[in-house]
C-alpha cells in the first residue's frame, strides 16, 4: 500500500478552496485529509456537515478534535511517524482549526497542507507550527 504521507504528497499543488475536497481542482485542509481517506478507505465514513472558517470557536466546541477522535486512533503527540495527522491550534487557548499529514520525521520534519492563500504545500514543520499541536493521530488500521 501507498503510504498516508506519499498520496498527501500526490495533492501538492492543489488550489485552496474552502469546504472542497478534489484532487487538483480544490481543497481545504479537511478535505485533504478526506482525499487520502478515500484513497486508503474508499468511502467516507460520514457526511462533512457544512463548516465555517472559524471551526466553532464562538461556541469554543472541540468539533475536529472530536471528529478525529472518532475516525482515527489518537497518539502521544511526540510519538512522531510519517503518515500522522496533526491538528494544530492557531493560537493559545483556541479550538484546533487546522490539520496536516507529517511528511517527515526526525532532524528535518514537514507536514502536508492546504493553506488559504497557498494550497497544498509541504511545510518545515518547525518550531512555530510544532508548538500549536494539539493532537497526533494515526489512520486506523486497514480491513
Amino acid at each position: 500500500m501507498t503510504s498516508i504521507a506519499a498520496l498527501a504528497r500526490t495533492w501538492i499543488g492543489t488550489p485552496y478552496v474552502h469546504q472542497a475536497s478534489s484532487l487538483g481542482a480544490g481543497t481545504d485542509c479537511l478535505g485533504l485529509l478526506r482525499g487520502v481517506w478515500r484513497a486508503v478507505y474508499g468511502a467516507e465514513p460520514c457526511a462533512i456537515p457544512p463548516y465555517s472558517m472559524d471551526w466553532s470557536e464562538a461556541g469554543a466546541r472541540e468539533d475536529l478534535m472530536q471528529a478525529a477522535d472518532t475516525w482515527l486512533i489518537r497518539k502521544e503527540i511526540t510519538d512522531a511517524a510519517a503518515g500522522d495527522v496533526l491538528l494544530f491550534r492557531m493560537r493559545a487557548g483556541a479550538v484546533a482549526k487546522h490539520l496536516g499529514i507529517a511528511g517527515e520525521v526526525g532532524q528535518t520534519p514537514t507536514f502536508i497542507h492546504a493553506y488559504s492563500g497557498h494550497g497544498v504545500i509541504e511545510s518545515p514543520l518547525s518550531d512555530p507550527w510544532a508548538r500549536k499541536i494539539a493532537a497526533r493521530y494515526q489512520f486506523p488500521a486497514k480491513v
